[in-house]
């Protein structure tokens, strides 16, 4: 039975994705639908301070206070994910694994509660069907979000961290070598 098109799930890049913006990646999935998806990269800061670029958002960043590659499509557009200790509103629908997509047009005195964030640059997107094939060939695996992955200190050990907490073969990969030929 094919898996439910929800957001909030992980997909991790299995060990042999060859894409190399995906390579040993970890996303959020947002949104997945019909007419495609939708997902954030949670493992990629890069050399620019979030409060650079939003700095009445700063004092909600989340360490490390950088913004992070959201994935290869539109960089230039700047997408927050939060957490919120209020009810959700025109600023922030939340998916089920607690997080949500915050308006960062908005003042933040005008979305109360906001507890966490994370800024992303750009973001990843799939054509209708491209998710459910990558799926199907093993490119990613669709596995559950836990509370501490999304707003992680150490983003770049997070696709270790999540396949090593799997059970079966999945966990398997945590250790999987980046180059074969060296094994």
């Amino acid at each position: 039975m094919p898996e439910e098109k929800v957001g909030g799930r992980l997909l991790v890049a299995s060990p042999d994705m060859l894409d190399p913006n995906f390579e040993r990646s970890v996303l959020l999935l947002l949104e997945h639908t019909d007419d495609g998806a939708l997902g954030l990269d949670l493992t990629r800061p890069l050399e620019l301070e979030s409060g650079d670029v939003l700095p009445a958002w700063q004092p909600y960043l989340t360490t490390p206070a950088a913004v992070f590659s959201g994935g290869p499509v539109e960089r230039a557009v700047a997408i927050g994910l939060a957490r919120r200790d209020a009810a959700p509103s025109e600023s922030w629908q939340p998916l089920p694994s607690g997080v949500g997509v915050i308006d960062l047009s908005m003042d933040p005195d005008d979305v109360p509660g906001v507890a966490r964030l994370r800024i992303f640059a750009g973001y990843t997107g799939w054509s209708p069907g491209q998710l459910e094939m990558e799926l199907a060939i093993g490119s990613w695996l669709s596995l559950e979000v836990e509370d501490g992955d999304v707003f992680t200190a150490s983003p770049q050990t997070l696709w270790r961290l999540v396949l090593r907490r799997q059970r079966g073969a999945a966990a398997w990969y945590a250790d999987f070598p980046h180059d074969l030929h060296l094994n």
